[in-house]
């Protein structure tokens, strides 16, 4: 393992780009007056954090760097271009225009809201979800990959393909007109309200299983416990399907009978 000053100093550049790029991004949504995007670089943020520390990390394992790197970076890269996509195809966030527009109305500025209300936070809990790829790429010992690791690489890859079936799915049932309205109960989204949510957790549950061989990254299991955390309590998760309760019939009983995140058969109605 690294001297602690080694460890300590990536982490903190690591910490300084995280802030650098999130206040870069504030000035851009300010000037066109959207902070939809952000969302795309949650993922490709995470992914970057792999790219320099996999940079930076010269004691490191590595297979260990590499494997870390790989699932990171296909991930981050797979989601983020994803929201971009989506972004460009469908506008602006319903989620982020309504409540920047409440903020102006009780007379805050746009950049003070968007900072306060969207970007404030964003760079501390990027950085601690992304432990598991930056302590998982600075100790060399163990040198190979392990039945640990190799079950954590096999989670993540999962994980991707869960998602990624996930939104093939979602973008296929909206993109029929005579969907709109509808509940989108088939496939995956059958078994679990949010498989994309499910499927973050897998990878990154995953990248710690891979860190976790090393004494240093089963510190890092506070990165995907706070991701946990964050889609069961603060995402757009509940807010958002409180509005479709409303919005659309039968949604309701979508979520009276399906798993809120693990997939689980549909329960009887």
């Amino acid at each position: 393992m690294p001297p602690v000053s080694e460890i300590a100093t990536i982490l903190a550049i690591n910490f300084a780009f995280c802030v650098v790029s999130f206040v870069i991004l504030w000035r851009i949504g300010c000037a066109i007056k959207d902070v939809t995007f952000v969302d795309a670089w949650w993922a490709l943020g995470l992914a970057s954090m792999a790219v320099l520390t996999f940079i930076q990390a010269d004691a490191g394992a590595a297979d260990r760097k590499f494997l870390l790197l790989a699932l990171a970076v296909a991930w981050g890269l797979r989601l983020g271009l994803h929201i971009l996509w989506r972004w460009r195809s469908h506008g602006p966030d319903r989620r982020y225009v309504k409540m920047l527009s409440r903020a102006e109305e009780k007379g805050w500025s746009y950049p003070k809201a968007a900072w306060r209300l969207v970007f404030r936070l964003q760079a501390p809990i990027l950085w601690v979800v992304s432990l598991p790829v930056q302590l998982g790429q600075l100790s060399s010992n163990p040198a190979s990959i392990g039945v640990l690791g190799m079950t954590g690489a096999g989670l993540a890859a999962f994980g991707i393909l869960f998602e990624s079936l996930a939104d093939v799915q979602l973008t296929r049932f909206k993109a029929n007109p005579a969907n709109t309205g509808k509940v989108f109960d088939q496939g995956l989204w059958r078994y679990t309200r949010h498989p994309n949510y499910f499927g973050d957790l897998c990878v990154w549950f995953g990248l710690w299983l891979i860190a976790a061989e090393t004494a240093l990254g089963i510190a890092a299991i506070l990165g995907p416990l706070l991701l946990l955390v964050m889609f069961v309590k603060y995402s757009g998760g509940p807010s958002y399907e409180k509005r479709l309760t409303y919005q659309r019939p039968g949604y309701a009983d979508y979520i009276a009978r399906t798993s809120s995140l693990v997939p689980w058969p549909p329960r009887r109605a």
